[in-house]
Order: structure tokens, then C-alpha cells, then sequence
């Protein structure tokens, strides 16, 4: 597998941890490290050595208590230091996975071959930029990464069985692509999304509700708008994203599919490289502008109305893209996280809906999770 894994510890050890000098706590699998932060918590530190040693999950969504921002659970995460052994968790549930399978296994699960993974947890991580590539000879996690592919000499099927083995660069920072002054221009945070697009498609809806003078035929074309978005997504992510059959093998096609959507499925929880920068989604979104007003083309007001209904789509589906990645959720989304999460570290050829699984049911690419497969030693 490729990265540095995380050590794994048993309940006991954890528990046994609880105290100012070395505090740990768990969430579920991972184990966290709070020892530096007892006396910064907000709270006051009695409140974390209550818990010295057990899990948070069930405190840290405590409403009576104090439910905990987002903000609380990114603190967390830069304090992970581990995962509860597979030995602990399978006397819990009765088995062992890897006993059972006889696969290859990372923290005690089966591997996927494609990905080197075997589990949401698994992408986040951090990668030993040293030893990845001394392994793999692919990128050196250290240094600008465009020009490294570019002067490479790679051939498509090596650039592509190793841009589907996910890394994730120290902590979730973001690693250098350009490493000079156009490094800014590559990252984008996601509420740039909806400040950017926001105020003109509201400004232009206004417009079409206007000039339709008629809110119900208004609301009809809008509402088409936002489900055609649907499939624009579906069918961008997966015959535009993954061109990977038909990527010509030379370093102008890889570079490009490197910058569109490859460089995310090498490091898929860069939180400043999970939505499109607005520059990127003009051109994209530009010759959509054409074809709305080429197909409605009887009435100006209408075709603005579908575009803009298409645009607050894609505005949720940016969002949500990086709420997947980056967010606790609501059960409905929990789900869908999963299914996304998967796409990444199981079977990146199937599983193309990011805001909704329909069109995937549609066209035959629901992602069911595969039976793990062994893995080359690494």
C-alpha cells in the first residue's frame, strides 16, 4: 500500500492513555492524540481528560452538552495519530476479515489491487512523499508536480495505474503543482463556489422571471435546468473526467487529464483542489451558454432560465462534492459519502453520480462495493 501507515492500538492501550500528559481518544476506528490541545480546549480542559482514553463520538454530538462545529471535528483530525486494531474490532464483531479472505491486508483489512486501499479512513492517511517514490517512481510528493509530469516520459498505463492509487500529502495540505507564483491559481476554497456563481445566477433568474411574466412556465424551466445539470454531471464525470480508454498516450494528453481530474484521485481530500476554479468553469460552462440558446432558441428568457437552473446545479454539486470529502453529514448524505468515497478508494470505474446515484442506476455504473483482491508486496 502505498504511504505511511498509521499504527494500530488495541482498546486497553487507548484507555490507558487518560491522563493531562498523554491523552488520547477515539472516533470510531481512529485514534487521536489530544495531549497538546487539553489545555487549549475552549471548554476547559477537565472537559477532554473526561473522556481520556474512550470514544467522542457520542459527547461531541451532544446538543444538551455542546454539539461541535465542523471546525471541531477539522481539529481532530490533525490530531489522528492511529487506528483501533482489526484484532480489537473483529473479537467485537465476531471474525477477521483477513483471516477469513487471505488477502493482503492495511490495518488488518483486504486491499484493493487498483487502489492499494481498503477503506474510507485509508485516504486521509499521510503518504511518505521519500518512500513513495523510491517505491513506485512516479511523483515525488516534494516537489512542483506538473513539470515532474510533464518532463517525465510516462506511458498511459503507468501514469494511470498510479494515479488511482490514492496519496494524501501531510495532513491535507495542498502539494506543490506549479511551485511558483501561479501556485495560488491552482487552489480554489469551496465557498468561492457559491460567492462566485451565486450573486448572477440569482441576478439572471430574476431577469428570466421577469421577462417570462409567467412564474409557473419560469419555475418549469429552471427546475429543467437543475435536473439537466444531473446529467451533465453524470456524463462529464465519466466520459470527460475518466477518458482514461481513449487518453492519448503522450505527456500533452496525461498533463491534461492530470489538471482536470487526475491530480483528485492522487490526492482526493485536498480540500483546496476538490472544486473547479471559477476560471476553469467558464470554459466549461460557456458552450452550455450556446446550447441553451440553441435549443430555446423561440425565447431568450427561457434559455436563460435553463441555464441558470443549471448553474445552481452545478453549485450543489461542487458543494457537495467537497461536503462528501470533507464533512460530517446527515444520513441521507452519510450514505451518499460512502458511495462517493468508495469511487476512490475501490472502483474508480463505476459510481459517476456525486449528487445522486440515479443516473448511475440509470446507465448500468451503480457502484457495488467489489470483493477485496490481493495485492503485489510492495
Amino acid at each position: 500500500m502505498p504511504g505511511r501507515v498509521l499504527p494500530t492500538f488495541t482498546r486497553a492501550e487507548v484507555e490507558a492513555r487518560n491522563s493531562a500528559s498523554c491523552c488520547y481518544v477515539t472516533l470510531g476506528s481512529k485514534v487521536y492524540d489530544l495531549t497538546s490541545f487539553v489545555g487549549d480546549h475552549p471548554g476547559g480542559g477537565d472537559l477532554i481528560l473526561d473522556y481520556a482514553g474512550k470514544d467522542v463520538k457520542e459527547i461531541m454530538r451532544d446538543e444538551i452538552s455542546h454539539e461541535h462545529s465542523e471546525a471541531a471535528y477539522e481539529i481532530l483530525d490533525d490530531s489522528l495519530v492511529g487506528f483501533i486494531s482489526s484484532e480489537s474490532t473483529s473479537k467485537n464483531a465476531g471474525t477477521d476479515t483477513a483471516t477469513t479472505t487471505g488477502a493482503e491486508t492495511s490495518n488488518g483489512q483486504p486491499v484493493y489491487a487498483t487502489t492499494g486501499m481498503s477503506r474510507e479512513e485509508d485516504l486521509s492517511v499521510d503518504t511518505d512523499p521519500q518512500k513513495d517514490y523510491q517505491t513506485h517512481k512516479f511523483l515525488d510528493l516534494n516537489k512542483p508536480l506538473l513539470m515532474q509530469l510533464w518532463n517525465s516520459g510516462f506511458s498511459k498505463d503507468f501514469y494511470l495505474e498510479q494515479i488511482h492509487r490514492p496519496r494524501h500529502y501531510r495532513g491535507g495540505e495542498s502539494a506543490p503543482l506549479f511551485g511558483n507564483f501561479l501556485e495560488p491559481l491552482s487552489k480554489t476554497a469551496w465557498y468561492v463556489v457559491p460567492m462566485v456563481w451565486l450573486p448572477p445566477v440569482t441576478y439572471g433568474s430574476l431577469i428570466g422571471f421577469a421577462g417570462l411574466g409567467n412564474p409557473v412556465a419560469a419555475a418549469g424551466y429552471w427546475i429543467g435546468g437543475v435536473c439537466l445539470w444531473s446529467l451533465i454531471e453524470y456524463l462529464m464525470h465519466r466520459f470527460l473526467f475518466h477518458i482514461d480508454g481513449v487518453l492519448p498516450d503522450n505527456r500533452v494528453g496525461i498533463t491534461l487529464h492530470f489538471l482536470l481530474h487526475g491530480i483528485h484521485h492522487y490526492l482526493p481530500m485536498d480540500k483546496y483542489r476538490l472544486v473547479m476554479p471559477p476560471t476553469l468553469f467558464v470554459v466549461l460552462a460557456a458552450p452550455f451558454w450556446k446550447l441553451a440558446h440553441t435549443v430555446f432558441f423561440y425565447n431568450w428568457y427561457a434559455a436563460l432560465m435553463v441555464y441558470c437552473g443549471g448553474v445552481f446545479g452545478y453549485i450543489c454539486y461542487d458543494l457537495t462534492h467537497y461536503f462528501l470529502h470533507h464533512r460530517n453529514l446527515p444520513s441521507y448524505y452519510k450514505q451518499l459519502k460512502k458511495y462517493h468515497l468508495q469511487h476512490h478508494f475501490a472502483d474508480f470505474e463505476n459510481g459517476f453520480g456525486v449528487t445522486s446515484r440515479f443516473w448511475d442506476k440509470v446507465f448500468g455504473t451503480e457502484l457495488e462495493t467489489p470483493a477485496p483482491k490481493d495485492v503485489k508486496t510492495q
